[in-house]
């Protein structure tokens, strides 16, 4: 005899087990909403991480979300049914948010998802608590105590892999940054010890003075991109979700940079239409990708050479790429262009870098729900595209 309730728990116990070794942030908060959902008979279910020193929920992963920005969208821990949940500390049923006055509309307004009734359980990890889990619009009937003991139970173990994927990713990402960091600061050490002795000329001194300017400069490069990559890894970037025009962004940029191409000998060239569709996103975000495209191709182009910025619409997206006429990259290291700390061989002879400008870039790029890419052909040049979905008027919040 078919027992709905019982399935229901044995599939939260499957979940629970597999959700354990799964070290992946990303795959992670997806499987574990497509498993609320599943469980608690919902048509939705989303996650909100809790940073406590902002004291801020960040929305990061909804089964039903297909809209640009998914991660980083901020819900006030006051004036929120999750905010709630986290300040409580207490699962929390809403049959009806419309009569709900701590019902946030902001998520809704962005993602055009209309919240009805709500099921949210708080993710708890050795007493602190690390986040929401929600469950959306019952499917039948209404939210009740099996419900609440369905996705606690779950929760409760999502909270423990949550925080194991987060140090996992913590650990390696330090690990890397440790081996990093051993060259420039060999470098600083080295000149040092040169100052010291008595016997080192004026120009000797002034070219070690220079040699800890420049490392330490690269240092401070190193840990504000090291930081920048945390957050978007573990989930507490904050992204700013607002309708933006993409020319504005663009001309900025290049403006922004003119200096350093000039500088440089270098010119550059521009096909950015009088109008663009309206994209849906952090501006600044967008406009951190650009600058660091155009500062490679300043960095790494051939003297007297040019850049090409272009921008046009393609289908339902928008796109833009950033041309150099540099050595260009061979095609056995084109593969690790986007992976942290990832630099081509023989390019540090060229200019100095992190290794994590790109690897940035791509998750920003990804968490709009764009695509980034390169293309070069050693001794002409490289380019550097991304694609970004754009909305109509007609789904962007009022």
């Amino acid at each position: 005899m078919d027992n709905p309730l019982l399935d229901r728990y044995i599939r939260m116990v499957e979940v629970s087990r597999d959700i354990a070794s799964i070290l992946d942030l990303d795959v992670l908060l997806f499987r574990v909403v497509q498993a609320a959902a599943d469980v608690t008979e919902a048509t939705a279910a989303s996650i909100l991480l809790y940073d406590e020193s902002n004291n801020q929920l960040y929305f990061q992963a909804s089964t039903n979300l297909d809209s640009h920005v998914m991660r980083g969208l901020v819900v006030p821990v006051k004036g929120s049914l999750a905010g709630t949940i986290v300040t409580s500390r207490e699962p929390l049923i809403v049959q009806d948010t419309d009569t709900d006055p701590r019902h946030f509309e902001g998520i809704g307004q962005t993602t055009n998802f209309d919240t009805s009734s709500l099921l949210g359980v708080p993710l708890i990890h050795y007493g602190k608590v690390i986040g929401v889990l929600e469950a959306l619009n019952k499917r039948d009937g209404t939210f009740n105590a099996e419900d609440i003991e369905l996705l606690s139970g779950l929760g409760a173990q999502a909270a423990i892999a949550i925080e194991n994927a987060r140090l996992f990713q913590q650990s390696d990402l330090i690990s890397e940054m440790v081996h990093e960091l051993r060259t420039p600061l060999a470098s600083i050490n080295t000149a040092a010890h040169l100052l010291m002795r008595p016997e080192i000329s004026a120009d000797q001194r002034s070219m070690m003075t220079e040699t800890i300017q420049k490392e330490t400069q690269r240092l401070s490069e190193m840990a504000t991109s090291f930081l920048d990559l945390a957050r978007l890894e573990s989930g507490r970037s904050q992204f700013q979700v607002h309708p933006f025009e993409l020319r504005p962004i663009l001309l900025d940029s290049i403006n922004v940079m003119q200096g350093r191409i000039t500088q440089k000998g270098l010119s550059l060239e521009q096909s950015i239409p009088d109008e663009l569709p309206l994209l849906h996103g952090d501006a600044d975000k967008i406009k951190q990708v650009v600058l660091n495209l155009l500062s490679n191709a300043i960095k790494y182009n051939r003297p007297d050479g040019v850049i090409t910025l272009t921008c046009r619409v393609e289908d339902e997206h928008v796109l833009c790429a950033v041309e150099d006429t540099g050595r260009g990259i061979l095609p056995e290291h084109m593969q690790g262009l986007f992976q942290k700390f990832y630099r081509v061989p023989g390019s540090e002879q060229i200019a100095e870098g992190t290794g994590l400008g790109l690897s940035i870039c791509k998750k920003i790029i990804e968490a709009h729900g764009g695509e980034i890419k390169a293309d070069s052909e050693p001794g002409v040049g490289t380019t550097f595209s991304f694609v970004l979905p754009y909305s109509s008027p007609e789904t962007l919040p009022a």
